[in-house]
């Protein structure tokens, strides 16, 4: 099926259409959700949203750009909207702590998360310090190095999802990588 076949099935919501859609970039979305939240049961849950929002908006596409580079441009929105709604819980937490509350949600994460099994902590650990890293950037310059170096995308097609321009993706990447590069060797260090 075509792009602009897909667009019109699901459109016309037929379920083979979404079907396909969803099979065609499903593994991208969670990639891209994965990268910029750093636990993998979150970034499929949030992909479930994009796909969902993806059938519920496929009118509002305008097909000025890709589809692929639309539905990239939701990913990074509900990640986006994810880490702020976390960030915002652990405000309230830290807050709540101060102040000798306790959240039995966030015990229950913490205790769920403390459970699973780590089959190669080194790896892990590496995994861990380079979130860490990509964590501490700032919100654009993580994004646009996420797009490029995880999901290999053009810094053309970086722009379009960013809505931004080529030099500024550039721009980006390059602070990103000076940006880790220093917080990976102070870790070393």
């Amino acid at each position: 099926m075509t792009e602009s076949e897909l667009v019109e099935g699901v459109l016309q919501k037929k379920e083979a259409a979404y079907k396909e859609l969803v099979l065609k970039y499903q593994k991208q979305v969670i990639n891209t959700c994965y990268s910029l939240l750093g636990n993998y049961e979150d970034a499929q849950d949030i992909a479930q949203d994009v796909f969902i929002e993806v059938y519920e908006s496929i009118d509002k596409f305008r097909k000025e750009s890709k589809l692929s580079t639309w539905i990239y441009r939701i990913a990074v929105n509900k990640s986006l909207n994810y880490i702020k709604v976390i960030n915002r819980r652990k405000w309230v937490k830290s807050i709540e702590s101060f102040f000798g509350k306790e959240n039995n949600e966030t015990q229950k994460i913490s205790a769920h998360q403390s459970d699973m099994p780590n089959n190669n902590l080194i790896s892990e650990e590496r995994k861990n310090i380079l979130q860490n890293a990509l964590n501490k950037l700032p919100e654009n310059q993580k994004i646009a190095f996420t797009l490029n170096k995880y999901e290999e995308l053009s810094y053309q097609q970086i722009a379009e999802i960013m809505q931004t321009s080529l030099s500024a993706v550039e721009s980006l990447i390059h602070r990103a990588k000076t940006n880790l590069q220093k917080y990976l060797i102070n870790y070393y260090n």
